[in-house]
């Protein structure tokens, strides 16, 4: 399938199937009906379908959902290079009553050569892995991913037990805004 290829669009236009899904329609829209998934996608439609798309920073619907969600605790996975950041983000997330365990990428100071055997660099390696175990500990309902480097980012995501969304990706080359780079 590839959808950017498709010059019908009747997925959008008509709310018809092109019929090239391999997955089975029913069973699809049997799983929203899942218990795990209705609150999720109740709270994403009130910030979607309220008219107010466009309105909210990234950080401001972060807030409103966790909110929306029931969210008490948030967790703060977040490069030690962005840590000036992740004090804004935690000042700012405080300030509407949530508890905030901040976990940066150093967290428990492995060396590298603990980490990657064949690394020649003699630093404190990132510890994804430790994030993620740490986060978990301490029982967040939501996370959010600042600025771990790329593959860093997929270890910490394949090994949190709670829901997580990114909330700045590493772009040093485009100042962490990767859609400069792009064009249209």
């Amino acid at each position: 399938m590839n959808c950017t290829s498709c010059n019908t669009k009747v997925c959008r236009k008509e709310q018809i199937s092109c019929e090239k899904e391999s997955f089975v329609k029913s069973e699809i829209i049997e799983q929203y009906q899942e218990e795990s998934h209705i609150g999720v996608i109740k709270a994403a439609a009130k910030l979607v379908d309220s008219g107010r798309v466009g309105t909210l920073s990234r950080l401001e619907e972060i807030i409103e959902f966790a909110k929306l969600m029931n969210y008490q605790k948030i967790g703060l996975a977040y490069c030690y290079g962005m840590e000036q950041y992740a004090k804004a983000i935690e000042t700012i997330l405080a300030a509407e009553w949530f508890d905030i365990s901040a976990v940066s990428c150093s967290v428990g100071g492995l060396k590298q050569s603990e980490v990657n055997s064949s690394s020649c660099i003699h630093k404190v390696s990132c510890n994804p892995l430790g994030q993620a175990e740490q986060l978990n500990a301490e029982k967040v309902d939501l996370s959010l991913v600042v600025g771990i480097c790329l593959g860093h980012d997929i270890l910490l995501n394949r090994n949190l037990n709670m829901d997580f969304t990114t909330l700045v990706v590493k772009d040093r080359k485009y100042n962490h805004a990767p859609l400069e780079g792009i064009g249209k």
